[in-house]
C-alpha cells in the first residue's frame, strides 16, 4: 500500500515540522549519534578513527636543543598531530615567581609557563592574558614535573619552563611534560628521572545493551569530544607524579580505574623509550650560557653594607666584577647569591663582598673590648662642612659617591661635580679610589648626605653619536 501523502502539504508545513525541536536538542542528538557510532566501530574492528588500535600511542618525534645556545635548553616533541615547543631558562633567586596565597607572600623556584595560541588549532584570534584553560594546563605540567627536580642544596637555580604548543589535536598538556622534561634535561637540570604523561579515554554503551567498556590511550581530539572520559596521568615507570579525570558519566569502577592506569602505565613507558632514545647517552651538564651560582650566608646587620645607598655599593660591585647580579636573601644570616658565566669574575666579587663584611666588623671573633671610658662620639655632620681626601667609593651613571668618614658615604650628582655641563660620566676625569675634597650640600631627614666636589679635574669631550 502506499504510505502517507504529502499531497498538498506545503513547505512551510514542512519546516515547520522541523521548528518544533530546539537547536540544542538537535546537537545532542546528532552528538550521541556519533558517539554511538564511533562506539560501534572500535568495538566490531578493533581500529579507531585514524587506524590505532585501542593501546596504540601516535607516533612519536622528539628534537633535542633546536633552538640557538642562547636559549638554555630547549626540546620539540611532536606526538601525531600534537606538537609542544619546550623552553627552559635558569636564573638565580631573585628571578623566582612571586606570588601570594592566603599565607602571605610566597615564592616559586620552578614554574612552568603554557601557552596555547589560536593558530595551534587553525584558528585567528586576539592573543592575550592567559585564560583559566592555560593556567589549569599549565598548573598540571608544572605538579607533574615538580616530583623529578633536584634539591635546592644540588640545584640552587631557579627554573622557568615554557611551553609553545604550535599544533594541537589531543592532549596538549601531557605533551607539554614531555617537552618541559627534556628541555630542563637539555639546559643542564639533574632531573632524578624523565617524566611523561598520556591522555587516555574511554567509550562506554549507553545503549544499554552492556556492552564492554572500551579504554584508549593516546586520544584524538574527536575522541577526547565524544567519548566518556579524559584521563590524563603523568610519572615515570615507577608511579604517577599527577593526573586529572574528567569523565560524563555517574561515576567509575574500581576494577574499570585499575584497568586504564595500567594501560596507561604501558602508552607512558613506550613514550618514556622514545625520549631516552632521542636524549642518548648524553651527560646532563650546564651549557656555556648558563649563569654559575655561588652562595654563602653573612650576618644580616651588614646587607645595609653591602647593598649601599640606593643599591650604588652592589651595583658598583656588579660593574666593577663583570658578574651578571648579586641578590641578597634577607633572612637571618642573610645569603649572598653571585651569578655570573666567568668563575673568575664570581670569586673576584665574592671576595670584595667578603672585604665589605670584614669592614663593618662582622668578623667572628670579636675584638677585646677596650679598657676605659668610650670614646667621645663624632661631631656631627653639616651643612658647609669640607672634607679633605675623601676616597671615592663608587662611581655609578648619575653620580659618584665618597666617604666623609668610616662608614659615613656622601653623595655627588653628576651635576654637582663641576661648574661645566657634564652630559656622561665617562667625561670624569676620576676613578674609584681618587681623593677628593667635598663641601656638604644637604642633609636629609634620612641621615643621607649631599655633597659637592671641590677638586679641580679634567672633563673629557662627550662621546660621539651621544
Amino acid at each position: 500500500g502506499e504510505g502517507p501523502s504529502t499531497a498538498g502539504k506545503g513547505e512551510d508545513e514542512v519546516l515547520l515540522a522541523s521548528a518544533s525541536f530546539e537547536e540544542a536538542e538537535i546537537r545532542g542528538a546528532l552528538k550521541k549519534m556519533a558517539c554511538e557510532a564511533m562506539r560501534e566501530i572500535v568495538a566490531a574492528t578493533g581500529e579507531r578513527t585514524d587506524g590505532r588500535s585501542t593501546t596504540q600511542v601516535r607516533p612519536i618525534s622528539v628534537e633535542v636543543a633546536p633552538l640557538p645556545p642562547v636559549v638554555h635548553g630547549s626540546a620539540l616533541f611532536t606526538r601525531g598531530e600534537t606538537q609542544a615547543l619546550g623552553t627552559t631558562t635558569l636564573g638565580d633567586s631573585s628571578m623566582a615567581q612571586r606570588y601570594e596565597d592566603l599565607e602571605g607572600e610566597k615564592r616559586k623556584r620552578f614554574y612552568l609557563q603554557y601557552a596555547f595560541p589560536p593558530f595551534s588549532v587553525g584558528e585567528v584570534g586576539r592573543v592575550g592574558s592567559p585564560g583559566r584553560r592555560e593556567v589549569g594546563h599549565g598548573n598540571l605540567a608544572e605538579r607533574a614535573l615538580r616530583a623529578a627536580l633536584p634539591g635546592e642544596d644540588e640545584f640552587p637555580y631557579v627554573i622557568r619552563t615554557e611551553s609553545l604548543i604550535t599544533e594541537s589535536c589531543g592532549s596538549s598538556s601531557m605533551a607539554s611534560v614531555c617537552a618541559g622534561a627534556l628541555s630542563m634535561r637539555a639546559a643542564g637540570v639533574p632531573l632524578k628521572s624523565l617524566v611523561a604523561g598520556v591522555a587516555m579515554g574511554l567509550l562506554l554503551d549507553e545503549s544499554g545493551e552492556g556492552g564492554e567498556p572500551i579504554i584508549l590511550t593516546d586520544i584524538l581530539g574527536s575522541e577526547d569530544a565524544l567519548g566518556t572520559m579524559d584521563f590524563k596521568v603523568a610519572g615515570n615507570e615507577v608511579g604517577i607524579s599527577a593526573f586529572q579525570l574528567d569523565i560524563k558519566c555517574e561515576g567509575l569502577s574500581i576494577e574499570l580505574m585499575r584497568r586504564a592506569l595500567r594501560q596507561a602505565r604501558e602508552g607512558r613507558l613506550h613514550i618514556l623509550s622514545e625520549m631516552r632514545k632521542a636524549c642518548g647517552d648524553s651527560e646532563v651538564r650546564l651549557p656555556p650560557g648558563v649563569g654559575r651560582i655561588r652562595s654563602f650566608a653573612v650576618p644580616s646587620k651588614v646587607v645595609g653594607k653591602i647593598i649601599g645607598p640606593g643599591g650604588a655599593t652592589i651595583n658598583g660591585l656588579i660593574s666593577d666584577t663583570g658578574v651578571d647580579n648579586i641578590s641578597i636573601d634577607k633572612s637571618d644570616p642573610a645569603v649572598v647569591t653571585i651569578t655570573s658565566t666567568s668563575d673568575e669574575a664570581i670569586a673576584l666579587a665574592e671576595a670584595q663582598v667578603r672585604e665589605l663584611v670584614g669592614e663593618s666588623g662582622a668578623a667572628t671573633e670579636r675584638a677585646p673590648r677596650p679598657s676605659g671610658p668610650p670614646p667621645p662620639p663624632p661631631p656631627p655632620i653639616r651643612v658647609d662642612d669640607i672634607y679633605e681626601a675623601c676616597e671615592i667609593k663608587n662611581m655609578v651613571p648619575f653620580g659618584v659617591f665618597v666617604a666623609l668618614r668610616p662608614g659615613v658615604d656622601g653623595f655627588c650628582h653628576i651635576s654637582e661635580l663641576s661648574e661645566q655641563y657634564i652630559k656622561s660620566i665617562d667625561q670624569v676625569g676620576l676613578k674609584r679610589g681618587d681623593a677628593v675634597d667635598v663641601r656638604v650640600t644637604e642633609v636629609n631627614k634620612d641621615g643621607k648626605y649631599r655633597v659637592a666636589v671641590l677638586t679641580d679635574f679634567e672633563i673629557a669631550p662627550p662621546p660621539a653619536g651621544r
